[in-house]
């Protein structure tokens, strides 16, 4: 598949780009918890801008007490986020022991703050307010006590969702009702360029994250059409991987029929494993389930081009 016009290199997503001034972050991190911390300064942002790791990026991450916060906006359901959160965190605590000149190999024990990892998630399937998902529910063979956990909490975002959270932390529900009306907008057929243009003309005559837009309109467009292109190269990604993989089974489904009329000439196995047309395939599944004889099969192949 050609990716020429898909932008693959690091960028802000919207989600952080919002929440990355430290006052909105100590509002949204006490809605969150209950908290009613007070001075913007007791947060220091660890977010590793650096990390690309196996295709993924940190969205947002900061300490505050004795807490090392991770949060992560996804607009696809994803159940791997455990898995991604242990990525995610070992680079926080890697960043953090070498920043507090740590010694891992001291006969003291080392003190860390403790993980907290919150997804928050405004795709379009539907999900409850608000899950835990573990990584211990990944593994093959489940385990009493397992030597390693990662627990994330998923808040479901959408606007209409989580309204107690929405009312705690104002710039998270002008954030969902933003993306909100771009989506409402899209499922019209209007186009992604026009579908933000007028959401964020509308945002700022209503006086939702009107600062904001008004300040950073270019940014807020350039990073939705941006993840907007990385979304669409991983459906088609994904596609592309499902169809290469039923072809493929295809293939081997039609040579297993024929090996048992008799060894497969070496021309026929590779015309059959050259093929990639997943209708061409069907038809020469149902023609070997029929077939009498290595002979007629290659008879019908040859008929049904």
């Amino acid at each position: 598949m050609g990716n020429g016009t898909v932008r693959r290199t690091y960028k802000d997503s919207l989600f952080r780009m919002v929440f990355r001034e430290k006052e909105e972050l100590l509002t949204l991190y006490n809605a969150i918890n209950g908290t009613s911390y007070e001075n913007p300064d007791d947060l220091e942002i660890t977010t590793i801008d650096d990390v690309l790791y196996l295709g993924l990026k940190n969205d947002i991450s900061f300490l505050i007490k004795e807490y090392m916060n991770l949060y992560e906006g996804q607009s696809t359901w994803n159940p791997n986020m455990p898995l991604r959160g242990v990525f995610y965190i070992s680079h926080l605590y890697q960043a953090y022991v070498r920043k507090n000149h740590l010694n891992i190999y001291s006969a003291k024990q080392i003190k860390l703050p403790a993980p907290r990892y919150v997804v928050f998630y405004n795709g379009t399937r539907e999900e409850p307010d608000r899950q835990i998902l573990r990584l211990t529910d990944a593994f093959i063979k489940r385990e009493e006590t397992p030597c390693l956990e990662c627990i994330a909490l998923v808040l479901n975002i959408n606007f209409g969702k989580n309204r107690e959270l929405m009312e705690a932390c104002r710039k998270l529900y002008e954030y969902s009702y933003f993306v909100s009306e771009v989506q409402g907008l899209l499922q019209e057929g209007m186009s992604l360029e026009t579908a933000i243009d007028r959401t964020v003309r509308r945002c700022i005559r209503e006086n939702i994250l009107k600062e904001f837009l008004e300040k950073h309109r270019a940014e807020v467009r350039n990073v939705i059409l941006t993840e907007f292109d990385e979304e669409l190269y991983r459906q088609l990604v994904y596609k592309e991987g499902r169809e290469d993989g039923e072809a493929a089974g295809r293939r081997r489904d039609v040579l297993e029929l024929l090996e048992e009329l008799g060894p497969v000439p070496e021309e026929l196995r590779e015309k059959i494993m050259s093929q990639e047309n997943q209708d061409v395939l069907s038809r020469w599944l149902k023609a070997a389930a029929r077939a009498e004889s290595l002979q007629g099969f290659a008879e019908k192949m040859d008929g049904s081009k």
